[in-house]
């Protein structure tokens, strides 16, 4: 897969996967465990027969290394997932997810002891503000994501305190989520980048984990069982819509992915985060316009000093420039000459 065909899927998986992701949070809140569970098992079966040819093919990577990886990867999915049930809507949670910039800064500082130039402060300080801003403005007007007779019984201070739950699990899935990053870069730095493999691992060896699960997993397997039929043209049968919906998100949740697997070989990092962003960036204004979720001028003002910071962060201006300047420079001398 080329590096273009790679950053088209991206745009095309990700942005698909959020849309279904939204239909299935607006039927179930709850859903999220079962959602992971079925992108987990698929991608590892697919892994199993591609990847590691049936358990015939040994890992580069030793096992007890991946544990520790997935355990931080299983936290911060399932903290991300359980988020939706504390009244968080869906622009917030990708907005405070495109803070992992800040997280990643504060652990490479506590860990790393690195240091960084004040530009990166300044994008850093960005980000943080606009998450601060749309956490406060959301804050300011959260509903309860039970249904609608709990709801009304449910006074202000009680939703309020949900909200504040789902933040704090946001908040520590970033920062579990930065540790992997870390513990991830130390380990290829190790053992050399074998990105399929660790697609492979990082979501087999986590099943187990589910099994901590089984009763809410089922109570979600049984609330999309019981949802809306919707009729398959082709087969005259009917199929319950959740179903529909979360077959759609495990495949673009897998071409999602993948691909960003693949643009990690085929791309500098930088392009990379540049292509991440901007798929996060597109997916929070479809959500926003697609499904009405409200969003007000200052919640705009925050989005864009969270992506504007991220912008600065990863330098693409200089970059640009930098790969631009040198061709400026021959033609110079071309008309000199």
């Amino acid at each position: 897969m080329s590096a273009a065909l790679a950053i088209v899927m991206v745009f095309v998986g990700c942005c698909s996967n959020v849309v279904f992701l939204e239909l299935l949070v607006k039927i179930d809140p709850g859903s999220g465990n079962l959602i992971t569970f079925l992108q987990f098992l698929f991608i590892a079966l697919e892994g199993f027969i591609n990847t590691s040819k049936c358990g015939t093919v040994k890992p580069r990577i030793g096992l007890k290394d991946y544990l520790i990886l997935v355990a931080m990867f299983f936290v911060t999915s399932v903290c991300n997932n359980y988020a939706f049930d504390f009244n968080i809507p869906m622009p917030l949670h990708m907005i405070f997810r495109a803070g992992s910039l800040i997280a990643n800064m504060i652990m490479g500082i506590v860990i790393l002891r690195k240091q960084y130039a004040l530009s990166k402060y300044l994008s850093v300080g960005m980000i943080s503000a606009g998450i601060v801003i749309c956490t406060i403005i959301s804050g300011k007007d959260v509903k309860s994501t039970q249904t609608v007779e709990n709801a009304e019984q449910e006074d202000p201070v009680t939703v309020f305190f949900w909200w504040a739950v789902g933040i704090s699990l946001l908040t520590l899935a970033l920062f579990v989520s930065a540790r992997m990053g870390i513990y991830q870069e130390v380990l290829y730095k190790r053992y050399g980048k074998h990105p399929k493999e660790a697609l492979f691992y990082t979501h087999l060896l986590p099943l187990p984990f589910f099994l901590l699960l089984t009763t809410n997993i089922w109570d979600h397997i049984k609330i999309a069982n019981a949802s809306a039929l919707y009729d398959v043209p082709i087969l005259n049968i009917g199929i319950p819509i959740m179903w529909v919906y979360l077959l759609g998100n495990v495949l673009t949740q897998y071409i999602c992915i993948s691909s960003v697997y693949v643009l990690t070989t085929e791309c500098t990092s930088l392009t990379v985060t540049l292509v991440v962003t901007l798929r996060k960036f597109v997916s929070l204004l479809f959500s926003i316009v697609y499904f009405s979720n409200p969003f007000t001028i200052h919640h705009w003002i925050g989005t864009l000093l969270v992506f504007t910071g991220t912008i600065i962060f990863t330098e693409v201006i200089d970059k640009v420039w930098n790969a631009v300047a040198p061709t400026k420079r021959e033609a110079v001398d071309k008309k000199v000459n």
